[in-house]
């Protein structure tokens, strides 16, 4: 489905990724992994379109549809190509209603549809009872949820969240882990996970992706996420 090979990127002169690769299985979860600042974040700002990249392909693909290297496309086209993007830190508007907020990913993303697809209601019943509430009045888990209503607005193939538990209380990672489970494994939607908490990644992730000052480590299904590395790389 997504398929990263031998990105090179620079902040100014400071080389941040080294020749880093990531597959993207379709239909799994995926967590990108490794202390902060190994450039987790900034991979992902290189897939979305959001930093430049000096080399490498990022080969996107569904369906029929003939392979695209996404560093050619525009950062509005990911929406329409099926790809959604949760930041860390939710990034919603806080003077907008809930309901209006999810009418503007509907613009943004050029749905074909006139309504906000009942799937985003079906996660998240308490957003439509708080449709006319300014966003910036919502709790800070309310707020994590309306930012992936927002995200799932343009029923994307592939939906990448980084950091959804930061700073949740452990309820509301468990009822986060419900979400992704759900997202996932029952609607099939192909999940690119940034996150650090490993019980919470053991339970929703199928594969993980390594990285360390820039570079890959090591990469695997989650049972070959051994002692070894999360000592040398996680700690």
């Amino acid at each position: 489905m997504l398929s990263v090979k031998a990105v090179n990127q620079f902040y100014g002169p400071t080389h941040t990724l080294w020749d880093v690769n990531l597959e993207l299985p379709r239909g799994k979860c995926t967590c990108l992994l490794g202390r902060a600042g190994v450039g987790k974040t900034t991979l992902v700002n290189c897939i979305m379109g959001h930093l430049p990249v000096k080399s490498g392909t990022v080969i996107w693909q569904t369906g029929d549809r003939p392979p695209q290297n996404l560093l050619q496309q525009p950062v509005e086209s990911r929406a329409a190509l099926g790809i959604s993007y949760v930041p860390q830190g939710r990034q919603i508007f806080s003077q907008l209603s809930v309901e209006e907020n999810l009418h503007v990913a509907m613009m943004a993303a050029q749905h074909q549809h006139r309504q906000i697809p009942t799937l985003v209601f079906d996660l998240f019943p308490a957003l439509h009872d708080m449709g006319s509430r300014r966003a910036g009045e919502l709790s800070a888990f309310q707020q994590q949820q309306l930012a992936i209503a927002r995200a799932l607005v343009p029923e994307p193939e592939l939906l990448i969240l980084d950091e959804p538990t930061d700073g949740s209380a452990p309820e509301m990672v468990a009822e986060m882990g419900n979400i992704i489970h759900r997202l996932n494994r029952d609607l099939g939607v192909t999940v690119l996970l940034v996150e650090h908490q490993l019980p919470f990644i053991r339970r929703v992730a199928d594969r993980f992706c390594l990285l360390d000052r820039g570079r890959n480590v090591a990469e695997g299904t989650l049972d070959q996420l051994d002692d070894r590395l999360i000592s040398d790389y996680l700690m």
